[in-house]
């Protein structure tokens, strides 16, 4: 899938613009608009990696970040 695609599918899920590359408005919106608390862990990739199962917008949102 293309990056835009993806942050355009994360944004309508979330009904939120946020910059799913920025660390701190992620877990913002995680916990706010969905109240998922991601594991700690050494970097928010491998918080979200740990928790992708939990809900499909954490799966949206490591696909965007992981996408070139």
């Amino acid at each position: 899938m293309n990056r835009e695609f993806i942050k355009q599918r994360i944004l309508i899920f979330s009904g939120v613009d946020f910059d799913p590359c920025i660390d701190s408005q992620v877990v913002d919106v995680l916990q706010k608009k969905f109240n998922i608390y991601l594991p700690q862990r050494a970097s928010l990739d491998a918080a979200l990696e740990a928790a992708i199962s939990d809900h499909e917008i954490i799966d949206l949102i490591s696909q965007y970040r992981a996408t070139p």
